[in-house]
């Protein structure tokens, strides 16, 4: 069965489900929210932007960061967590920009989007755009590039998302914006001092073997079929290999949202497995994405370039 994606009209999220409609409280468990319990569209629905990553702290971080970015009140002080009331997920707000934790691979993210998305709906936000933010290994790419997803696909560099439902395969469309996508590009060129492209981005569902890596606990194959498997991934257009994106792409596209990853590469998978780059400039390294989504939300809020504050 393949479910692909719909951009519906009036610029609502849309959850593709009728049973939600019979509910009497709609629990968003794992964000500790609720639509008995809380007030969704007085929290929520001026959301504009929605920026998710794998770590709380990163998370926090980006919200601070766009405080700052966006000139608003507060600025420097600490942010509450939304979600504090659950230790899964952490979520922080700077004006019209939501920042969400979304933890390690796709099972994380998926629970997460579920809610999120329905948090949206129930909020009644319009023409929001979500953003994955994170890092990633690149492949033929040098460390430190930042890499905007023209496609998803899975470990057989098929833009495809296979979730099995009740013992069924469901196959799901992993397309994504690519208007936005060449908007985001086109943001880049304003920030010198990092390479930014677009590319096709590989989703695993592991970091070790399913990644082709030679160190983890378990390794069943040689360096050679390890090497010859990343070119062909690079022969097909991919450029780095992440955990989250085709989950992402497929549960954002399907609810009628637009939808970006971007990520930065930690190393070049074709020249090893270990990241070995010291604590300092992995920490510029995960900049440098929120400073290219940062320049999109500011240009699109009509803001203009942004200054050189860093955190």
């Amino acid at each position: 069965m393949t479910e692909t994606t719909g951009y519906s009209g009036g610029g609502f999220v849309h959850v593709k489900n009728p049973h939600l409609d019979s509910m009497e409280e709609d629990i968003l468990y794992h964000l500790d929210l609720g639509t008995k319990t809380h007030n969704l569209p007085a929290m929520f629905g001026d959301i504009k932007f929605v920026c998710v990553g794998g770590s709380p702290n990163r998370m926090r971080a980006f919200a601070q960061f766009m405080q700052r970015e966006l000139g608003l009140a507060g600025a420097g002080e600490e942010l509450p967590d939304i979600c504090a009331g659950s230790d899964r997920y952490a979520m922080y707000r700077a004006g019209p920009v939501l920042s969400i934790s979304h933890g390690m691979g796709i099972p994380s993210i998926s629970i997460m989007l579920h809610e999120l998305i329905k948090l949206l709906h129930h909020a009644k936000c319009r023409d929001v755009t979500i953003i994955r933010i994170g890092t990633s290994g690149g492949l033929g790419i040098e460390a430190g590039s930042v890499v905007i997803t023209d496609t998803a696909v899975d470990s057989s560099f098929q833009p495809r998302f296979e979730q099995v439902v009740l013992g069924d395969v469901v196959v799901r469309s992993t397309e994504l914006d690519k208007d936005l996508a060449e908007e985001l590009l086109a943001c880049s060129r304003e920030i010198a001092d990092f390479p930014t492209l677009i590319g096709h981005t590989m989703c695993t569902y592991d970091f070790y073997e399913g990644q082709g890596r030679l160190d983890g606990a378990l390794c069943s194959f040689s360096s050679e079929k390890k090497l010859e498997y990343l070119r062909r991934a690079y022969d097909a257009g991919v450029r780095n290999i992440e955990m989250e994106s085709t989950a992402f792409a497929a549960l954002c596209g399907l609810c009628g949202l637009k939808a970006a990853v971007v990520c930065v590469a930690l190393l070049d998978r074709l020249q090893g497995d270990q990241i070995r780059a010291s604590h300092e400039v992995l920490w510029e390294y995960q900049q440098r994405p929120q400073r290219l989504i940062a320049a999109f939300i500011r240009q699109r809020l009509g803001l203009g370039p942004a200054g050189r504050s860093q955190h």
